[in-house]
């Protein structure tokens, strides 16, 4: 499938915010589907079709797949993959942009990684909120529909990226929302912590009398 420049940059769009999910899915995907002749990649992104870009992507893939439902470790990982799938979007949407002008180039990479960014940021938001569950299915669930949303986005945005463009703006508002929605809930949360460390240490006899009378109860 051939894509015109303004099927790319929407291709973009949908692909950064994949990338921000799950880079090195959106990157094999990207490159088993070139590999494939199902879309026709820009020249600049024909790195992303070499097996060994896919069979590298591959196995990142599949470290990330185990170490992204690990409650706990998971809050690490996406706190350091902040500068992995960010920039990859970023130089991804660079590359593909090569006939535009340096100006629009580097706008198109930093909306690139602006997008990713969102979305990562939103992928580590929910999970800070849902990893002191002290069950694991919901950071499995979680991760594993999150995989799922990068490979099918990034192919979604091959075949109809106009469609996926317009759908990943709204995905983008929406996760703007949920981060602050959830950023206001978890300063509640702590702030509520401190305050209630804060009258404990304060007033350590209040605590002490009061335990003493629920044991004579």
């Amino acid at each position: 499938m051939q894509l015109d420049q303004n099927q790319i940059l929407a291709m973009l769009v949908g692909a950064s915010f994949a990338a921000g999910l799950n880079v090195y899915a959106t990157v094999a995907t990207l490159g088993l589907l070139g590999q494939a002749g199902m879309v026709s990649l820009p020249s600049n992104l024909h790195l992303l079709q070499n097996w060994w870009v896919i069979a590298i992507s591959g196995v990142l893939f599949a470290v990330e797949f185990v170490a992204d439902k690990i409650p706990a470790f998971d809050l690490i990982w996406n706190a350091l993959h902040t500068f992995v799938r960010v920039p990859v979007a970023a130089l991804i949407a660079y590359n593909a942009t090569s006939n535009l002008s340096p100006p629009a180039q580097m706008l198109s990479a930093a909306l690139g990684g602006v997008i990713a960014l969102v979305a990562h940021g939103s992928k580590t938001a929910v999970r800070a909120a849902v990893t002191p569950s002290p069950e694991p299915v919901s950071n499995i669930a979680l991760s594993v529909g999150e995989d799922a949303a990068a490979i099918g986005l990034t192919w979604f945005a091959t075949k109809h990226p106009i469609l996926a463009a317009t759908i990943t703006i709204v995905l983008v508002v929406l996760a703007v929302l949920l981060i602050r929605t959830l950023w206001g809930a978890l300063k509640r949360l702590f702030r509520g912590a401190r305050n209630a460390a804060t009258s404990l240490a304060h007033h350590p006899d209040s605590q002490v009398l009061s335990e003493s009378e629920n044991r004579s109860n």
